[in-house]
C-alpha cells in the first residue's frame, strides 16, 4: 500500500475535489493507505511541518498542472524539487495532470514525464468529454504501481547513447537541495547544447553552492546519458587545500593524461607546458564534458595578480581548450580567472559571478530544514546573513535546535567583528553557535584534528594524530575510544552538517567544508599552539615513514610515491621542525641532496616542488621561516626564485632572488652572491629591464672577483656581455665575451672556448654578425661538452641551447648560401624538444622564436604562427617584455 500527496494551486481546487472520489475508492479497496492535500491542516496547526511530514510519508505525488501551479513558488521551489529527488532516490511515482493550458513543455521534468491526458490537451479543453476517464487512468496507474512497486510511467526515449568513459568519482558530495539556481542550470544547458562556449566558470566564495549546482546539473545530464558526450571527467582540487600555500596540478595532469589515453606522456619528465598542451589536444579530440571543481588552490591570492593560475600545465591546458573544444569545460572557483578577458577568448569563455542565494530561495531552504516563521521573518534572516548559502544551510540546523524552531533565534548568534565577509564571516558565526552546543566534548576534538589538514583525511592519518598518549586540548577526549564510539561522534557531526556524508566510493575518509577546516585550524593554532605543533609532529612522523611502508623505498621514484613526503614537509613545518624537514626530507629525499634535483629535473614536478618550498616561508616570497638557519633562509629563497622562474612567474621570482642575494652579500659568501647576482641580471633582462640587468651583471663580476673563483669570474662576464648585447652595445659586448674566453683558455687549456649557456650567449652575438661557420663549430663544441658533463655542472638546457645554436647557424647558411633547410629544421626541432624537457619557460621561448623564424623564412606561416602563439601565451603570462618585443617583431 502507498500514500498519495496531491500537489496543486488553490485556484485549481475544484479539480482536486473532482479527483478526490477516485482516490477515496482506491483507499477503500486497500491500495492506498491515505491521500493528502493541504486542506487537512486545521487552524492553528504548524502548516509547514504538516506539509513536510506529508511529503516525507508519500510514495506517490499527483501534480495538477496549470499556470497557477507553475507560478506557485511553494509548488515549484519546495514541493516539486523534493518529489524529483525522491523519485531519483527511491522510485517515487510522479503523475502530472494537465488541468489548464500553460507552458509546461518548457519544464524539463514535465517534458520528460508522461503527461495526462495522453493527447496533450488540457482537462479544461477536454471537459466536455468525460474527465472521469482521465482520473480513472490516474488511479489505475497508482494501483499498478502499488501492486508491482515499480514506476509504470511510459519510458521516455533517450536519443543519446552512454559516453564511452565516465569518471566523476572525485567530485565532492554535496547537499541535495538546490534553490534559486534555475538561470544557472539553463545557462549550463545552453552552453552544452549550442556548443559556442568552450569554458564556463562559476565564481563565488566558499559555501555559496557552486559544487551543488554542478552536481545537480550533472544529475540532469546523467538522466539523459550526458546528451551526446563521448567522455565525462571530473576532478576536485579541494583535496589539495584551500590556504594560500602553493599547490600544483601535477596529480590531476598525470591522472588525466593517462585517462585520456597518453600513458607515456603522463609518466614522462616532459615540461608542464608540453603536458598541458597534450592534455588539451586529447580532450578536444572528442566531445568531452570536463568538470574542474574548486580550482582556487591553483590560483594566486596576491593582490597584484589575483586569481592568476599558478600551475603552468593547468593554464596551458585551459588556454588550449579556450581555443578549441568541441565539448565544454566547467570550472568552479572562489577567484575569477584573469587573462581570458582577452579579445581572442571573448566568444568562447564566459565567467559567471554567482550571486548569493536570494531571499526567496533562502526562505525555502530554511523551511525545508523545519525553521518556522512568516515569509518576512525568514527572508529577514537571509538578509541578515547576506544570503550566504553555507550560513543558511547551517542556520537550519542551528535554529531547529531551539524549542519551536523559530526564525527569531537567529538574532542571538554573536557577530565575529574581526572576520571579513569574504573570509566566511557569516558561516563561521553559525559554526561557532552550533559548536557551543557540544560544550568541550569529543566533537570539538574531531573538528580540531580536521582543521590540521588541508584536504580530506583518511582514518589512518586521523588515528596517527590520536597516537599513543593524549595531546591536551586535541585528542584527550578521543584517546582510548573504540572505533564504534568514534563513529557515533562522526554521525553527530554529520547531523549538524559539520562533517560531510561518507562518500560511497571513498570509505574511511573524513571530509568537511573547507571553511570548517580553516575555522577550527585557525582557532587551534591561536588558542593552543602546543597542541597544534604536537599534532602536526605526529603527522610529520607518519607521512615521512609512508613511502617505505607502502612502497619499500626510502627514496621514492614516482610522483605518487613521493606525495607523502610533500605532506611530511608541510606537517613538519607546521610542527616547528622546519630545519629537520628541510634537511632530512626535502633536501635528502625529495631533491636527493640537491645534486640531481630529482623532483625538479627527473619528475618534472616543478609545481609540487614549489609547493614544498613554500612551506618554509612565513610570508611568500620574502620571509623564510624563523626556524631556519640564516644560510638555509638564503637557500630556500634561492630555491623559490629558481622554481618561480622555471614556471614562468618571473615577477614573483624577483623578490626571493634579490633578498637571497642581499643575504649572501651580508654573509660575504661571494661566490654564491655572484651566481645569484647573475640570476637577477638574467631575470631583469627577460622582463625587459635592460638597465637593471646591466647593473646586476656588474655586481656579479665584482662579487666573483672577490671570491677568486675563476669559473664564476668567467660566468659573470658572459652574463654582462649578454646584457650589453641586448642593450645594443655590441662592441663592448664582444670585448667582454673575448675577455671571458681568454680567461677560460688560461684556466682550462683543454677547454679553450666558452661552453654551456655562456658559450651560447656568445654565439648569439656572432650570429648577428653573420659568423655562421664559427658558430657552427662553437655550437658543436658546446653540445659535446654538455653531453659529457651532464649532471656534473651542466644540465638539459645546455644540450638544448647547443642544438639551438647549431640550428640557427644552419638556418643562417641556408638563407645566405641556399643551404639545407630540412637539416636546420631537424636541429631546431631537437632544440625545442630539449628545452621543453629542461622545463625553464624562458629557454623554451628562445627555441620557439628561432623555429618560428625558420618557418617564416620557408613560407610555412601556419607553423610559424603556431609557435608564435605559444610564445605569446608564455611571455604574456610571465610578463617577459623582451620576448613580447621579439614576438611582435616576428609576428609582424
Amino acid at each position: 500500500m502507498g500514500t498519495v500527496f496531491v500537489s496543486y494551486s488553490h485556484k485549481d481546487e475544484k479539480w482536486k475535489d473532482r479527483l478526490g472520489p477516485h482516490l477515496k475508492a482506491l483507499e477503500n479497496l486497500g491500495y492506498v493507505t491515505d491521500f493528502w492535500d493541504d486542506r487537512r491542516i486545521n487552524v492553528g496547526d504548524e502548516w509547514y511541518d504538516e506539509i513536510k511530514t506529508a511529503m516525507e510519508d508519500a510514495d506517490i505525488a499527483v501534480c495538477l498542472i496549470s499556470p497557477s501551479f507553475l507560478a506557485s513558488d511553494f509548488c515549484m521551489k519546495e514541493e516539486v524539487p523534493y518529489f524529483l529527488e525522491q523519485r531519483k532516490k527511491g522510485g517515487m511515482l510522479i503523475i502530472p495532470i494537465l488541468i489548464r493550458p500553460c507552458l509546461w513543455e518548457e519544464y524539463k521534468w514535465l517534458s520528460g514525464t508522461q503527461m495526462l491526458p495522453r493527447d496533450g490537451r488540457c482537462m479544461a479543453v477536454n471537459f466536455s468529454s468525460n474527465y472521469d476517464s482521465v482520473f480513472l487512468e490516474v488511479v489505475k496507474r497508482i494501483k499498478d504501481f502499488v501492486v508491482d512497486q515499480t514506476v509504470v510511467e511510459e519510458p521516455i526515449e533517450i536519443e543519446w547513447e552512454l559516453p564511452e568513459k565516465i569518471d566523476i568519482e572525485r567530485l565532492p558530495s554535496t547537499g541535495a537541495q538546490l534553490f534559486g539556481r534555475k538561470d544557472e542550470i539553463e545557462l549550463l544547458d545552453e552552453a552544452w547544447d549550442e556548443g559556442e562556449k568552450n569554458i564556463l566558470s562559476f565564481v563565488a566564495w566558499g559555501g555559496v553552492g557552486k559544487s551543488t549546482l554542478i552536481n545537480k546539473w550533472l544529475g540532469y545530464m546523467g538522466d539523459e546519458n550526458y546528451r551526446g558526450a563521448k567522455r565525462v571527467y571530473g576532478w576536485s582540487f579541494y583535496s589539495q587545500g584551500t590556504s594560500e600555500r602553493v599547490t600544483s596540478a601535477d596529480a590531476f595532469v598525470a591522472h588525466a593524461l593517462e585517462w585520456f589515453g597518453d600513458e607515456d606522456m603522463a609518466k614522462s619528465a616532459k615540461s608542464a607546458w608540453d603536458k598541458g598542451q597534450r592534455l588539451a589536444e586529447l580532450i578536444a579530440e572528442e566531445k568531452t564534458l570536463l568538470i574542474l571543481d574548486g580550482m582556487e588552490p591553483l590560483q594566486s591570492g596576491l593582490e597584484v595578480e589575483k586569481g592568476k593560475i599558478k600551475d603552468a600545465a593547468l593554464e596551458v591546458m585551459l588556454r588550449g581548450l579556450a581555443k578549441k573544444n568541441p565539448g565544454l569545460c566547467v570550472i568552479t572557483t572562489r577567484l575569477e580567472v584573469p587573462g581570458f578577458d582577452h579579445e581572442r577568448y571573448e566568444d568562447t569563455v564566459e565567467s559567471v559571478d554567482l550571486d548569493m542565494i536570494s531571499k526567496e530561495a533562502g526562505r525555502s531552504l530554511l523551511r525545508v530544514e523545519g525553521v518556522r516563521g512568516t515569509d518576512a521573518e525568514l527572508e529577514g534572516v537571509i538578509e541578515a546573513f547576506e544570503g550566504h548559502a553555507l550560513a543558511v544551510n547551517l542556520l537550519g540546523v542551528y535554529l531547529h535546535g531551539f524549542k519551536g524552531h523559530a526564525a527569531k533565534h537567529a538574532a542571538t548568534i554573536p557577530d565575529l567583528p574581526k572576520v571579513k565577509v569574504k573570509d566566511g564571516k557569516h558561516p563561521r558565526r553559525v559554526i561557532e553557535a552550533i559548536t557551543q552546543g557540544f560544550g568541550d566534548g569529543a566533537e570539538l576534538d574531531v573538528l580540531r584534528i580536521l582543521g590540521m589538514f588541508d584536504r580530506p583525511v583518511d582514518m589512518e592519518a586521523f588515528e596517527a594524530v590520536c597516537g599513543d598518549g593524549d595531546i591536551e586540548g586535541l585528542t584527550d577526549r578521543l584517546h582510548g575510544m573504540e572505533l564504534h564510539e568514534w563513529e557515533k561522534i562522526f554521525e553527530r557531526l554529520r547531523e549538524h552538517k559539520l562533517l560531510a556524508e561518507e562518500h560511497k566510493h571513498n570509505r574511511g575518509v573524513l571530509d568537511c567544508h573547507p571553511l570548517v577546516r580553516e575555522h577550527f585550524g585557525e582557532k587551534l593554532k591561536v588558542e593552543n599552539i602546543e597542541a597544534w605543533r604536537a599534532g602536526h609532529e605526529r603527522l610529520y612522523e607518519y607521512y615521512k615513514g609512508l613511502p617505505e611502508k607502502l612502497y619499500g623505498k626510502e627514496l621514492p621514484d614516482t610522483l605518487e610515491e613521493m606525495e607523502p613526503l610533500f605532506r611530511a614537509v608541510y606537517h613538519g613545518c607546521q610542527a616547528g621542525k622546519m630545519q629537520e624537514a628541510l634537511g632530512d626530507v626535502y633536501y635528502v629525499r625529495i631533491q636527493r641532496d640537491g645534486i640531481t634535483n630529482y623532483c625538479f629535473n627527473k619528475l618534472g614536478a616543478i609545481g609540487s616542488d614549489l609547493g614544498a618550498v613554500a612551506c618554509f616561508f612565513d610570508k611568500l616570497w620574502s620571509k623564510p621561516a624563523e626556524g631556519l638557519s640564516e644560510s638555509d633562509k638564503a637557500l630556500v629563497l634561492n630555491f623559490a626564485g629558481h622554481r618561480l622562474r622555471a614556471v614562468g612567474r618571473l615577477n614573483e621570482a624577483v623578490e626571493p632572488y634579490e633578498t637571497s642575494l642581499d643575504m649572501y652579500v651580508e654573509q660575504k659568501t661571494w661566490k654564491i652572491a655572484s651566481y645569484q647576482a647573475g640570476n637577477v641580471s638574467e631575470l631583469y633582462l627577460t622582463l625587459g629591464e635592460v638597465g637593471k640587468a646591466i647593473k646586476f651583471a656588474e655586481r656579479a663580476i665584482k662579487y666573483a672577483d672577490r671570491s677568486g673563483d675563476e669559473d664564476y669570474r668567467i660566468i659573470s662576464r658572459a652574463t654582462y656581455g649578454d646584457a650589453l648585447c641586448q642593450a645594443g652595445d655590441l662592441e663592448r659586448a664582444k670585448e667582454i665575451f673575448s675577455e671571458a674566453e681568454r680567461m677560460q683558455a688560461e684556466d682550462s687549456p683543454e677547454y679553450p672556448l666558452l661552453c654551456s649557456l655562456r658559450g651560447c650567449k656568445y654565439c648569439d652575438l656572432l650570429l648577428g654578425e653573420g659568423e655562421y661557420e664559427k658558430v657552427l663549430e662553437r655550437a658543436r663544441y658546446i653540445l659535446d661538452s654538455a653531453k659529457k658533463f651532464l649532471g656534473k655542472g651542466m644540465g638539459l638546457h645546455d644540450i638544448g641551447f647547443g642544438r639551438l645554436s647549431i640550428g640557427r647557424a644552419l638556418m643562417g647558411l641556408a638563407i645566405r648560401d641556399g643551404g639545407d633547410w630540412d637539416k636546420a629544421g631537424e636541429w631546431l626541432d631537437k632544440a625545442v624538444d630539449g628545452l621543453r624537457e629542461a622545463g625553464m619557460q624562458e629557454f623554451i621561448l628562445c627555441g620557439l622564436l628561432c623555429r618560428g623564424a625558420m618557418y617564416r623564412e620557408r613560407g610555412m606561416f601556419d607553423e610559424a604562427m603556431r609557435d608564435l602563439d605559444e610564445v605569446y601565451e608564455m611571455a604574456e603570462r610571465g610578463g617577459m617584455k623582451l620576448f613580447m618585443v621579439d614576438y611582435n617583431l616576428e609576428a609582424g
